[in-house]
């Protein structure tokens, strides 16, 4: 691994200076998972939980935050995303709720940020929409699944 970059020489934080960076396409794959009773999980695919659409409402939620990730992460870049999408799969039985956030650009930097911040804030979307029928409602597992574009290449979660 690379030494830290968001370091300067002497300690301290700075934004990583991609100017001499090539502009490629770049795409990021994230995911984030949220643990919920069969019960709540059935009303959510149903289309019947008391504050409305969740997955709906989720989607767009991702949507919006990856748009924002510059705002919310203090040393990311403003990026101009091509694309953002979030999907939702739904699992009754095991009480589970994948949202699978994908980001695009062509840039000088990659896309981790957007696409992660997409799935959590997806996923944090999710608990505020159950809350009312089930507060124990868990989030877990946000990670990122691929990315590609830029110096490092292709890369991807090995499945365990």
């Amino acid at each position: 691994m690379s030494e830290l970059n968001h370091l300067s020489a002497d300690g301290r934080a700075q934004m990583v200076d991609v100017s001499d960076k090539d502009t490629t396409v770049r795409r990021a794959v994230a995911r984030a998972v949220v643990r919920i009773s069969p019960q709540t999980a059935q009303l959510v695919a149903d289309g019947n939980a008391p504050k409305g659409d969740v997955v709906a409402v989720a989607r767009i939620a991702g949507i919006q935050a990856a748009k924002r990730t510059h705002e919310l992460i203090p040393l990311c870049h403003q990026l101009p995303l091509s694309f953002v999408g979030v999907e939702v799969a739904i699992e009754p039985a095991a009480g589970t709720i994948e949202l699978t956030a994908e980001a695009r650009t062509s840039a000088q930097t990659g896309v981790e940020m957007e696409a992660l911040t997409a799935a959590s804030v997806a996923a944090l979307t999710v608990y505020d929409m159950v809350k009312g029928v089930e507060r124990g409602a868990v989030l877990e597992r946000v990670e990122l699944l691929e990315k590609s574009g830029g110096r490092s290449g292709h890369w991807m979660r090995s499945q365990p």
